[in-house]
């Protein structure tokens, strides 16, 4: 009986690990290239409804910016 049980549980595992797959549920990660006179603000303002110093916070943290100066060109991970 111990044995059809520790059998059924295995091949229940197995089943599993076959069928189970990672989530697509967070999406694709979203990248901003800076143009010529963007500051954080208007990307904020422009990528995150409400009142944008929530958006600025949130782009600081995910891309470790030490200060607001940002450069044409410069990659930002644009957090959701």
């Amino acid at each position: 009986m111990f044995g059809k049980i520790l059998l059924i549980s295995a091949l229940a595992l197995i089943a599993w690990a076959v069928v189970a797959r990672a989530s697509q549920g967070a999406g694709p990660t979203l990248r901003y290239t800076v143009r010529p006179g963007d500051t954080l603000w208007s990307i904020a303002a422009s990528h995150y409804g409400g009142d944008p110093r929530a958006g600025v916070w949130k782009l600081e943290q995910r891309n470790r910016l030490a200060g607001t100066v940002l450069r044409r060109g410069e990659r930002l991970v644009l957090p959701p």
